[in-house]
């Protein structure tokens, strides 16, 4: 990469403003999201994207791994990949806020790691065999699921 193209990227970027592609652009942060707004952002993009079966789970004091986790399935494998492809995407490119993903090509279960939020997708056969909101759930969140 030329010095001046570094110069320019540095110039976009505290200028608020980060091209990616043609006629698209991400707009940087003005500050960083709560766990609480980026909670909000992945429940709507969820609902967006007709996820079914969403659950929250507030792990604080749980574990220091994340603040939240959402549990959702998709109807069938192109769903839960379609699901988070957009969730990830949407991150991106209206907060700049980059999240890791993990299994999305076998799309029976994809984990997304937002930082304060990890979001599991599943297929709803999958979901069910692992059962994984039993293992961090109150007993009223798993009632109320049921």
């Amino acid at each position: 990469m030329k010095e001046d193209d570094v110069l320019s990227l540095i110039q976009i970027a505290t200028a608020g403003t980060v091209a990616e592609g043609p006629g698209s652009a991400l707009t940087a942060p003005d500050r960083s999201l709560t766990s609480e707004e980026l909670l909000q952002l992945i429940l709507k993009s969820l609902d967006d994207d007709q996820a079914v079966d969403v659950v929250q789970i507030d792990l604080r004091g749980k574990t220091q791994m994340a603040d939240y986790m959402v549990i959702c399935s998709g109807r069938s494998s192109r769903q839960v990949g379609a699901i988070c492809e957009k969730l990830v995407d949407r991150l991106k490119r209206d907060h700049a806020h980059s999240s890791k993903i993990e299994g999305k090509d076998g799309g029976d279960w994809v984990l997304i790691d937002t930082g304060d939020v990890i979001v599991h997708v599943f297929r709803p056969e999958v979901r069910d065999f692992y059962q994984l909101e039993k293992m961090w759930s109150t007993p009223e969140q798993t009632a109320s699921r049921l």
